[in-house]
């Protein structure tokens, strides 16, 4: 039976070219049924027939407050929570989505090659990759560091690019427990070509399956 997945796009800052792809590997990468929504009215529904929800390079205020009640309920009782890229620019003004998350989005050097360095290999989205994993992205800066409340899976290599603000331990990809649920966050998946990645593709796979309690 397929892994039934709400996908949320809606942008109130800036808007992501990619999203588009983002959608299609979602809904290709599994065997996922995909419902995608930009109206945060879809939040204010029963959100239970979903294995997780993910939020593709949302950015701003997405979400109604009844569709934040739900969602923060949901996740709580056990449903699964994914965040890609912009995620992390999203619902700055809700202190639990920042907590959900791990860490919010502080900025940004240009877009470049660098290196992440895979600190988890037992986890589904990164046991495939390369110790040392090429590519070419945003590298995302955070506000704060999530260590300490995460597990992080993989961390950005500053002296490999540009721009680089964290310092020696940016971590870049990680996954936690919000209650019941799951929430696994990547900062990867800036430009479009990302999501036609084989690598890529599979590190997504990994997070959305486990995230949904199915892999």
């Amino acid at each position: 039976m397929p892994v039934r997945l709400l996908v949320h796009t809606r942008t109130t800052g800036y808007r992501h070219d990619s999203i588009p792809a983002g959608v299609e590997a979602v809904r290709t990468i599994g065997d996922f049924e995909v419902d995608h929504t930009e109206d945060p009215r879809a939040f204010e529904r029963p959100l239970d027939g979903y294995a997780a929800v993910v939020f593709l390079s949302t950015s701003g205020d997405v979400l109604t407050p009844a569709g934040r009640e739900r969602l923060a309920a949901y996740v709580d009782a056990g449903g699964g929570f994914v965040g890609v890229h912009a995620a992390a620019c999203t619902e700055y003004d809700w202190p639990y989505y920042g907590e959900l998350l791990g860490a919010r989005f502080d900025r940004h050097p240009e877009y470049q090659p660098g290196k992440a360095l895979v600190e988890d290999r037992e986890h589904p989205a990164t046991r495939h990759l390369p110790a040392v994993w090429d590519f070419t992205d945003e590298w995302y800066d955070f506000r704060t560091n999530p260590r300490a409340t995460v597990r992080v899976l993989a961390s950005a290599d500053e002296s490999s690019y540009d721009g680089g603000r964290m310092g020696t331990d940016h971590p870049l990809v990680w996954c936690r427990e919000q209650g019941a649920g799951r929430v696994f966050y990547t900062a990867l998946g800036h430009a479009s070509e990302a999501y036609a990645d084989p690598d890529f593709r599979a590190h997504l796979l990994g997070g959305i399956t486990w995230a949904a309690g199915v892999g």
